[in-house]
């Protein structure tokens, strides 16, 4: 039943904004809708068109709604008007995509492009959103209404941007899917690694905006990136919860079928589409799902890889993952002074950042330093908030005072 309402919300708002053009009033109507359907579905039975029962019901509520507004009163009889008798929801790419804009408006704030996007595209409620972002219902209530306030308040239409505007508008959606996956994929805070309902959702949706952008290469680059990563999630925790490093993981529980498309996609993009950012990391993640065993590992390709990354789409992360690439080519003493040039430089600002200092004490340890490999993890485990992150770090320090663990790998 959840799965039907979240498939069909997108569809039944898409209708009804084609109809009566207000995002905010109409995104309201179909929550009303889809509640309805929630509380009456299971006991009555789900209707023979469910999407046409959606979009009567909207429409109703949506009617109501600007019948009891006194301003508009005279606008009553139009309105009824626009109720058919037989609603028949209308579903395109074009209506998929021009969703996705509306919600990634740049007059939308950042914290409410995401469950903005999850509610009108993705179906959620506010609840289920609340849980996803471990926010209070009532914080994502008030960045929704926000949004809604902000793509009125701008007079932005449901319809497709000018071309020159949509390649940007586009990017946005694609970042906001992003940030969604990376914050299930490796949580930011709390007692779980993984925030499965969030990556989960991310890449449904981004199978969505694929399907309406088929020959965009990006899009098709961080489907495959999404998928080359969440391939490994089954391998990276234990069943106690705790992290499992990549070189240590069980490769034979990686999802292999997963694999096997991202790697598709990200060949397809490379070999038609012009190079993206997103193409680059889904191809970094291929040459390690691809390999049998780290030791397998093409890490002079992983390295030029990011080399081009690192022109393509230079960043302070970007150029901390080359520094591993580099050890991993040079060895530890070359990844040490790149990454003492980094921080001198341009990423002076990542010094304090948790994965800079656990890769800091990562190289220290594969250079021979334990002691101060050893202060620099119980340094990074101090700052992480993930609590399987902090303790994986604190195992690895507790490791180089001889408790536990074998010698790390060279």
């Amino acid at each position: 039943m959840d799965d039907l309402l979240r498939a069909l919300a997108p569809r039944v708002l898409t209708a009804l904004l084609r109809r009566c053009g207000s995002f905010d009033t109409c995104e309201d109507a179909v929550q009303d809708a889809l509640m309805a359907a929630a509380t009456q579905w299971p006991d009555e039975g789900v209707p023979a068109n469910p999407a046409g029962w959606l979009v009567t019901v909207a429409s109703r509520r949506w009617t109501d709604a600007w019948r009891q507004d006194v301003a508009r009163r005279r606008r009553e009889e139009s309105v009824a008007a626009l109720e058919p008798e037989e609603p028949v929801v209308v579903g395109s790419a074009d209506d998929t995509l021009t969703l996705f804009l509306l919600c990634c408006h740049p007059a939308v704030p950042p914290d409410a492009q995401v469950p903005l996007t999850l509610r009108a595209v993705g179906g959620l409620s506010t609840v289920e959103i609340a849980g996803a972002l471990l926010v209070p219902p009532a914080t994502v209530g008030q960045r929704i209404s926000r949004a809604k306030q902000r793509i009125r308040a701008s007079g932005a239409r449901f319809e497709l941007p000018f071309p020159g505007e949509r390649a940007q508008r586009v990017a946005a959606v694609r970042d906001v899917l992003y940030l969604m996956f990376t914050e299930g994929h490796t949580a930011s805070s709390g007692a779980a690694l993984h925030r499965v309902d969030l990556s989960s959702e991310a890449i449904r949706l981004t199978r969505q905006l694929h399907g309406a952008l088929p020959e965009d290469g990006e899009t098709a680059g961080l489907l495959a990136l999404m998928l080359l990563t969440d391939a490994r999630r089954p391998a990276r925790t234990r069943p106690d919860g705790s992290l499992v490093p990549l070189a240590e993981q069980d490769r034979g529980r990686w999802d292999r079928a997963a694999i096997t498309e991202g790697t598709a996609l990200v060949s397809a993009a490379l070999a038609a589409t012009p190079i993206g950012a997103f193409q680059l990391q889904a191809a970094i993640a291929a040459v390690h799902d691809e390999a049998a065993s780290v030791e397998d590992t093409d890490w002079r390709q992983v390295l030029g890889l990011y080399e081009l990354l690192g022109t393509v789409d230079p960043g302070p992360m970007v150029a901390l993952n080359r520094v591993v690439a580099v050890a991993e080519v040079h060895g530890p003493a070359a990844g040490l002074v790149e990454l003492g040039t980094l921080l001198a430089g341009s990423a002076a600002a990542l010094a304090e950042h948790h994965r800079t200092i656990a890769v800091h004490a990562h190289l220290l340890e594969l250079a021979g330093d334990a002691d101060a490999a050893r202060g620099a993890y119980e340094r990074a485990a101090r700052r992480t908030l993930n609590l399987p992150e902090r303790r994986y770090l604190e195992r690895r320090a507790d490791r180089l005072r001889g408790d536990v663990g074998d010698p790390p790998r060279r």
